[in-house]
């Protein structure tokens, strides 16, 4: 069976693709290093289109333009260039009202495609760019520690992580937040009042790495202006002591939070990155895998929810539960040595 794979990596090479939903321009070179919050690339998704009377401009009847206009079809031109113009008594000129590109000309008319303000991507993963994929995007490369989260609002910033939670059963309480905090990103462990997250903003943190948040206050969340990533999912649950420990051991690291929406579909998921040196080749992160006895798991559901242990065995025949359901199975030996027969729909291998 197919097993689900959440990222708890001390050290892994990292090659991420960032590509414009349209052809665009690529601002970066191959080799280049990048932050997480660089532009890389952007793309005019919304073109507008603006029609000059050019025969009414000039004070000409339609068919007589062609001899006056200075332009033609694809050409660019900026704000102010002449498109057309009528030399003698009393100096006609027809100029661009922006940025932009000639489209189309017919019936006396100049069609312009305008140049409104682009789309722009950035890198969201710092690294070397490894690869260009001319106007569309790039591979970027990094080496580093990766902790991937359940659920994102978004932004993305680096900083230096700040630990105020003192284990992975911190509750977060509004007074640690202060503004000795500011630009840093802070292991908060849950966040159960909205005066907490309210004070992080007005302190400017960097970002928040949350074990699980409180479900009423996810609207309030979404609003926040800084990068905010929750790790285990919404209620009261502890952070993994995996990644508890492998963040908090990286305090005053800078690092990258980056809260990207988690979509199955397209390959997203918000993810803590922390650059780190390497002494040789670094193995990539582990993807797809099979449940086999030895692995490290997480479990995802009461009444064991995010303890970390060791997959002891898969159990031949399928149990049955209390629920009256008979599900493949396999005995999860816990870090406190406790011993128990867990659902395989209910555990994540760490990567």
């Amino acid at each position: 069976m197919l097993a689900p794979v959440t990222q708890v990596s001390p050290l892994v090479t990292i090659r991420r693709r960032r590509a414009l939903p349209m052809r665009g321009r690529v601002l970066v070179r191959a080799g280049q290093e990048v932050s997480a919050t660089d532009v890389i690339a952007e793309a005019n998704l919304r073109p507008e289109h603006v029609v000059l009377d050019v025969a009414r401009g000039l004070g000409l009847p339609n068919r007589k333009i062609g001899d006056y206009v200075q332009r033609h079809i694809g050409e660019e031109v900026t704000e102010g260039d002449a498109l057309a113009s009528r030399r003698g008594l009393g100096t006609r000129v027809v100029r661009a009202p922006a940025n932009g590109r000639v489209v189309a000309m017919s019936g006396g008319q100049i069609m312009l495609e305008v140049n409104n303000k682009p789309h722009r991507m950035r890198a969201r993963v710092p690294g070397q760019i490894a690869q260009i994929e001319a106007e569309l995007g790039v591979v970027i490369q990094t080496v580093g520690a990766w902790v991937q989260g359940a659920w994102g609002n978004g932004p993305v910033a680096i900083g230096p992580l700040q630990v105020v939670a003192k284990d992975a059963r911190h509750l977060l309480n509004t007074d640690e937040i202060t503004v000795s905090l500011r630009g840093a990103v802070v292991l908060a462990g849950h966040c159960g009042k909205r005066e907490a997250l309210e004070m992080a903003a007005s302190s400017q943190v960097g970002g928040l790495i949350l074990g699980s948040l409180a479900t009423q206050l996810l609207p309030l969340a979404r609003r926040m202006p800084y990068p905010i990533v929750v790790l285990e999912g919404f209620g009261r649950r502890p952070m993994n002591q995996a990644a508890f420990t492998l963040l908090s051991t990286n305090a005053e690291r800078e690092i990258t939070i980056n809260a990207e929406v988690f979509d199955r579909y397209k390959g997203t998921r918000p993810e803590i990155i922390i650059p780190l040196p390497s002494m040789g080749e670094t193995p990539p992160p582990m993807s797809v895998t099979h449940f086999t006895p030895g692995q490290r798991v997480r479990i995802v559901r009461a009444p064991h929810s995010s303890e970390v242990g060791r997959l002891y065995a898969l159990m031949e025949q399928a149990p049955t539960f209390p629920s009256g359901l008979r599900l493949d199975s396999a005995q999860v030996e816990f870090d406190d040595g406790e011993m128990a027969v867990v659902p395989l729909a209910n555990i994540e291998v760490l990567g």
